[in-house]
């Protein structure tokens, strides 16, 4: 997922953190905005990698095994 740009429309919500932690992030004028939508990219990015993981989790272990068995099309041309 793209980071946002100015042409994208954003949306108001409302979310609930710790009193002290807002307060520090606002001493510290950390734009709370823009690190949401970095940490919801991210965290996103982990989701959509794990949902790959457990769909292809059979096609990857069946990889694994055909390896295990048969070696790779380069074990005889690599020299390391």
């Amino acid at each position: 997922m793209p980071p946002a740009t100015r042409a994208q429309a954003k949306t108001a919500t409302n979310v609930s953190i710790r009193r002290e932690l807002l307060e520090a992030a606002r001493a510290s004028k950390i734009n709370l905005s823009a690190t949401l939508e970095q940490a919801l990219i991210e965290k996103l990015q982990e989701a959509q990698q794990q949902q790959w993981r457990d769909d292809n989790l059979e096609a990857i272990a069946a990889y694994n095994q055909h390896v295990e068995k048969h070696g790779v099309f380069s074990d005889d041309s690599r020299s390391f």
